[in-house]
This record gives C-alpha cells, sequence and structure tokens, in this order.
C-alpha cells in the first residue's frame, strides 16, 4: 500500500498573527535607511575588546516589537 502524500493541503495554510504582523513590519519600517541613520552612534568593540554588541538590525527590531 503506497502511502498517502499531504500534496493539496498547502492552500488551507493560514499564516500565523506573528508572520502577518512581521511581514506588515517590513514593508512598513525603511530598515536600510534606519540603519544608516543609526549605525555612525552605535556602539562598536574597540581596540581593548570587549563584548561585542547586538547586531544593530537586530536591536532596532526588537526595539520596535516592544513598541
Amino acid at each position: 500500500m503506497k502511502q498517502q502524500t499531504l500534496a493539496g493541503f498547502e492552500r488551507y495554510e493560514t499564516t500565523p498573527r506573528r508572520g502577518q504582523f512581521l511581514a506588515q513590519m517590513v514593508q512598513i519600517v525603511p530598515w536600510a535607511g534606519l540603519v544608516a541613520v543609526v549605525e555612525p552612534v552605535y556602539p562598536k568593540v574597540g581596540q581593548s575588546g570587549g563584548r561585542r554588541p547586538i547586531p544593530l538590525e537586530r536591536m532596532l527590531r526588537v526595539y520596535f516589537l516592544q513598541l
């Protein structure tokens, strides 16, 4: 007996609310421009080393999600 596949059920798949929200946020927020504005003043690793800061784009996305 052949195993049945789930082909054809893709049309019933829905995007979760979180996915919809993130897709809207990508469309609304001009990420490239925002990163270009903030990057000059965002902390960087100095000559003496130290802990690396969180990547700028990730930090901005977390900040906007909190708002």
